[in-house]
């Protein structure tokens, strides 16, 4: 893949630099980014990112791919969409609501597993479980903020800076060229998302589309669809079994 792509850092825990490097992604996602990074949008974010950077800002995550480097396109069997990573040191992976396996679990994915302890009746799995998805993602589930970095202490502060141009191009990506995925689509952010999953093209492929609030403490348990008692993990394997497709190791 050629063009400006993110300089891995010797430091693990943030992005220290934008330059022109070969930083892989999976099969499938090479020509939307190269084709997002050479635009004029694509431009300005790498300005405004390596600008706050020379300014000194501490900027998560090391590695903002880190989604498409871990499932290929074609792989894609289930779509989460979070809005940008975890604002916290040691916390953002590049993966929606992940964390590092080392990392206290955040409040969001613990309503998340304990939706899934719900479904599948494990009434142990907040004490088994980390923070860690990658599990998930090298199963065909992409992790997807519609923001790829955020600055230290400061949620959604890059919200604004033109990464949406190149998420919502990888969700209509998805989208329109692979048929039967599961869209978890929870909160108002990602429902917003719902116009690029509802073209003729994507429409055809035949999708699920599944929403309810978004699992965070605040809205998790509130009307109109509480995340908690939502069925998503279940509903969306009994779809992929009908497809002829492995269900998900939740």
């Amino acid at each position: 893949m050629q063009n400006e792509l993110f300089h891995a850092s010797k430091e693990p825990n943030r992005l220290t630099s934008w330059q022109p490097s070969d930083w892989p992604v999976a099969n499938g996602w090479g020509d939307a980014v190269a084709e997002f990074l050479s635009s004029e949008a694509g431009q300005g974010l790498r300005k405004a990112i390596q600008s706050r950077i020379d300014a000194g800002a501490v900027i998560y995550p090391p590695t903002p791919f880190k989604a498409l480097e871990l499932t290929p396109l074609q792989q894609v069997r289930v779509v989460i969409l979070g809005q940008d990573p975890y604002h916290g040191a040691g916390q953002a992976q590049g993966l929606a609501f992940s964390v590092a396996s080392t990392c206290k679990v955040p409040p969001s994915l613990r309503n998340i597993f304990k939706e899934i302890g719900r479904e599948t009746g494990d009434v142990t799995i907040l004490g088994m479980k980390n923070g860690s998805l990658v599990p998930w993602a090298e199963q065909g589930v992409l992790l997807l903020n519609t923001c790829l970095t955020v600055e230290d202490g400061l949620p959604a502060s890059h919200a604004k800076l033109g990464w949406v141009g190149l998420t919502d191009a990888l969700i209509s990506l998805v989208a329109q060229g692979n048929k039967n995925v599961v869209f978890m689509l929870w909160g108002a952010h990602a429902q917003a998302k719902q116009a690029l999953l509802q073209t003729p093209v994507s429409l055809a492929n035949q999708h699920l589309l599944l929403c309810a609030n978004h699992p965070s403490p605040l809205s998790a348990m509130r009307p109109p669809k509480p995340f908690i008692g939502c069925g998503h993990f279940r509903a969306a394997n009994v779809f992929l079994l009908k497809q002829g497709l492995q269900p998900i190791n939740w």
